[in-house]
């Protein structure tokens, strides 16, 4: 989950690195460094803590240097430190390597080199591979790199700099992220896109057991394993740089609330034909009769991407027909899998690096399932690696906890449902009318509802930014939502919260209900409405404090609680999309009311790149 960033030309290379990591803190931040080359000898800087520690202390140095790599740290072997921070150098301290990724055998490659000689000054996984490439250099960087991965087992993104040749840098990755890009004179490394929009649009994924070489001129890739050219196809990325700045809001994840009515609009633009609801997905790959040949759904994700695919259980299994599993991706493949041809297998990924879910979906193709991912990242691993991909064109999201990210992914999935259920004959022309229309309508109706929202619930906020725990409950579609609900609050305020499919209440959970404990129910006037109300009756009767959002048209719902957030009447289907505006909301207010630093809660990182 750490940041990689890498640059050689004819620019200045500090302000390209502090750039480029600030893009990426969101990948870890617990430490970050830098290192350079000037006057034939190597400049290296590392500071615990956040990017802006790093950035004080470059403030004060002056350099011309036109080479060097930066990176920002998730820490997994040894807790954050200046000593743990990387860049990591060999004994000689003339090569210096960052890396992303978990070196599995390293602890037996550090026994081995410590009996050769060499001595450690961290408790890192990635100081190994400073050594490592250390003893197999005779005069040539690259062989000598391809030659130490040889011996090293799990998985890994870096970069390679050496004293004695200062005309390139050297980058490598096998089931981590890394991105290229050139640039008038100039070539870049970087673990993810956003680092690389300030400087250029223009870039080439790398594949799993590839190498690159970068001059300031030109890149050379290669396969790893025996130096085989590989040819590689440049892709413009439409992003921009404002995309990934603040735009004058407080947080990154304020903003990408803000945006959310935008993003569902870019996922099913084009996709959907406003007079008949008719839904087109020709990137899917696969022809009618092989959709029609389907007989069951498997879906695969981590954390949010897990709760859309929640949610998409209930239209699938209502819309489509066919039975739908949904596995958390970490378990995924540590069971007895029943899949085959006529098993369609989704992995739900925005950064498409999900290492989880990469493993998913490999063990999903080997077993011959067909694959169709969801993910918002053009040329990530896992798009390159299924049969077809249905992009969610949310653009990049900064903030670590999700939030344009799951609306877009559950956009995609009502869109995959609907295309499904035309092709196969389950859902009829004037239904795919009804909710092709009401799709359409729901950008502006969040929108709408956005800043009246927010101004709401500050201050419900104020009242309940003190609470120790909360529940959250929902039935149907909504009970994914109330999960969501629950992490979002976890992740960024730090408070105890769990969500309840709210039939489940007197199941247990109701023995934590008293005059203290916050309640948050989502209450559309849905099928299950009914049910629901009661559950909420339960509640009240304990003295539960109750927060209830459902209908702005239902008046018995201010009967029930003095904390209402009223919603526009949308389709029953997409209640969960409208729904989880609000608990954002919430999350995010309650975070800054507690003082909590939002786009980058503690322990967590963005993109989940590591087993």
């Amino acid at each position: 989950m750490c940041g990689i960033v890498g640059y050689i030309g004819q620019r200045r290379v500090v302000p390209i690195l502090l750039e480029g990591l600030k893009r990426l803190e969101y990948r870890g931040y617990d430490s970050a460094g830098l290192v350079y080359l000037q006057d034939g000898r190597l400049h290296k800087y590392r500071c615990e803590g956040k990017l802006a520690n790093l950035e004080a202390v470059m403030d004060k140095v002056l350099t011309d240097s036109t080479i060097g790599l930066g990176h920002t740290r998730w820490a997994t072997h040894g807790p954050p430190s200046e000593a743990n921070a990387h860049p990591h150098c060999d004994c000689s301290g003339e090569l210096v390597v960052v890396h992303n990724g978990i070196i599995e055998n390293f602890q037996t490659l550090r026994e081995k080199l410590m009996a050769q000689g060499h001595v450690f000054t961290s408790q890192t996984d990635t100081e190994v591979l400073a050594h490592l490439i250390e003893e197999h250099l005779r005069g040539d960087l690259v062989k000598a790199v391809r030659e130490a991965l040889k011996e090293v087992e799990g998985s890994f993104a870096l970069g390679v700099m050496w004293l004695k040749q200062p005309e390139l840098l050297v980058a490598a990755r096998y089931q981590s992220p890394l991105v290229l890009g050139v640039h008038e004179g100039g070539s870049f490394m970087a673990s993810d896109i956003p680092a690389l929009l300030p400087f250029t649009r223009d870039v080439i994924f790398l594949d799993d057991g590839e190498m690159a070489v970068l001059q300031g001129h030109s890149l050379q890739i290669s396969r790893l394993d025996d130096g085989t050219p590989v040819e590689k196809v440049m892709q413009h990325i439409d992003w921009n740089a404002g995309m990934a700045e603040k735009s004058g809001y407080r947080h990154f994840m304020l903003k990408e609330i803000f945006e959310q009515p935008q993003s569902i609009l870019n996922t099913f633009r084009g996709r959907i034909d406003p007079e008949t609801g008719e839904v087109k997905l020709p990137e899917i790959a696969l022809s009618s009769e092989e959709l029609c040949a389907i007989r069951r759904i498997s879906l695969v994700a981590c954390g949010t991407s897990w709760h859309a695919a929640l949610v998409a259980k209930y239209w699938l299994e209502k819309r489509v027909g066919l039975p739908v599993e949904v596995d958390i991706a970490s378990e995924f493949r540590y069971r007895r899998l029943l899949l085959g041809p006529d098993v369609m297998v989704i992995p739900i990924s925005q950064s498409g690096e999900t290492a989880d879910t990469l493993a998913g979906l490999r063990l999903a193709k080997k077993l011959g399932a067909k694959v169709i991912a969801i993910c918002n990242v053009v040329g990530s691993t896992i798009t390159r690696e299924s049969d077809g991909t249905i992009y969610t064109h949310a653009g990049p999201e900064i903030g670590v906890a999700s939030t344009k990210a799951f609306t877009s992914q559950l956009t995609a999935l009502f869109l995959l449902t609907l295309f499904l259920g035309q092709v196969r004959g389950t859902i009829l022309p004037e239904k795919a009318r009804e909710l092709g229309k009401q799709l359409i309508e729901l950008p502006g109706i969040i929108e709408n509802e956005l800043p009246r929202l927010q101004e709401q619930l500050n201050v419900i906020a104020e009242e309940f930014s003190r609470s120790r725990d909360f529940l959250y409950l929902g039935r149907g579609a909504n009970f994914p939502i109330a999960l969501e609900g629950a992490l979002k609050l976890k992740e960024i305020s730090y408070i105890h919260a769990e969500g309840y499919a709210a039939g489940e209440l007197k199941h247990g959970p109701i023995a934590l209900i008293d005059r203290d404990m916050p309640v948050l129910a989502l209450a559309p006037k849905d099928s299950v409405y009914g049910k629901l109300i009661s559950n909420v009756e339960e509640v009240k009767a304990r003295h539960g404090r109750m927060i209830l959002v459902g209908s702005a048209s239902d008046d018995h719902l201010a009967r029930l609680s003095d904390y209402v957030i009223g919603l526009p009447d949308v389709h029953e289907d997409l209640t969960p999309l409208l729904y989880v505006i609000p608990l954002q909301l919430l999350s995010y207010q309650i975070a800054v009311l507690r003082g909590c630093d939002v786009d980058q809660p503690r322990n967590l990182a963005k993109s989940v790149t590591v087993e």
